[in-house]
């Protein structure tokens, strides 16, 4: 009612694989909508959110109007999200359009499809270089800080019971064998420039065009839109895009580094990318998939 569908909508239904919000297909006649409830668990200032995507939808509706970027719909009172007083305590609500031909995929079988999702991530980044990152503000703090993850990483060693150790002992010394990576990262973000960066750049977080050879149609799951560096978004799309395999697998031999599929991407995102990245941070394209892969893996250490 307080984004005034209420007359137009005659079916709701789940949708997306999403693990983190309630997200739902409201569908009418002649249009149908993504309503989606914010998971205030994880982002206990979901205006946080709002603010930083109109910031980011000012910008690009100025000075690249054609670019395809995913507003969220105001309410009758004109508000990026509603409140809902029936739920205990109320939870946010948005809305956004539904774009109708366009698809997410979960995982990544070619290299076409790659380098269409690398391009359109780093699309964004691009036309995101001239705003000011004054106006942005972390959704979540300290999200991919490799120095603030490996504190909670030794503080949680300190504080575990023996029995807990003793089953994560290997876990635990494969992941200190790799503590050179977070020195690294103190020296290399030194030298590159805080952009405004997804921060989460799945394959399923981008709508593609199966259609016109899965070029990128627009970027989605925005609510990790903030400050941050390049190495972030490739990194990500490294590690989750080079293997065939789940980033949850336990199988460890179905884990694959596919290198065409890694050429794809890299090249994807230097299409959109190579002309605005400096060189200390073109020299720094090869640390980013060591070291979001890192932090994604002491952040999943059953010491944690």
């Amino acid at each position: 009612k307080q984004f005034g569908l209420d007359a137009q909508v005659n079916q709701i239904e789940t949708i997306g694989s999403g693990r983190i919000h309630d997200t739902f297909l409201a569908s009418g006649p002649s249009c149908s909508w993504i309503v989606q409830r914010i998971n205030t668990n994880v982002f206990p200032q979901p205006e946080i959110i709002a603010s930083n995507l109109k910031h980011a939808s000012v910008h690009l509706s100025r000075r690249y109007s054609d670019y395809h970027f995913l507003s969220a719909i105001l309410t009758t009172d004109g508000k990026e999200m509603a409140q809902d007083d029936d739920d205990e305590g109320g939870s946010p609500w948005r809305l956004f359009p539904y774009i109708q031909g366009a698809i997410t995929l979960e995982e990544v079988e070619t290299p076409e499809q790659a380098y269409h999702a690398a391009k359109g991530f780093a699309s964004l980044t691009r036309r995101l270089d001239t705003v000011d990152p004054n106006f942005f503000r972390p959704t979540i703090d300290k999200f991919h800080d490799l120095v603030h993850r490996w504190e909670q990483f030794e503080e949680a060693l300190v504080h575990a019971t023996a029995d807990r150790k003793q089953n994560a002992k290997l876990a635990t010394q494969q992941a200190q064998s790799y503590n050179f990576l977070v020195q690294d990262y103190v020296r290399i973000v030194g030298q590159l420039k805080e952009r405004i960066v997804h921060n989460d750049t799945k394959i399923n977080n981008i709508l593609l065009n199966p259609n016109k050879n899965y070029e990128a149609v627009c970027v989605i799951d925005l609510d990790t839109l903030m400050p941050g560096y390049f190495i972030y978004d490739l990194g990500d799309m490294v590690r989750t895009f080079v293997s065939p395999a789940s980033e949850d697998e336990e199988d460890l031999k179905l884990i694959q580094f596919r290198k065409p599929i890694y050429n794809a991407l890299l090249d994807g995102y230097l299409s959109e990318m190579k002309d605005c990245l400096t060189s200390a941070e073109l020299e720094a394209i090869p640390f980013a998939p060591m070291m979001m892969t890192f932090i994604v893996a002491i952040d999943s250490l059953p010491i944690i």
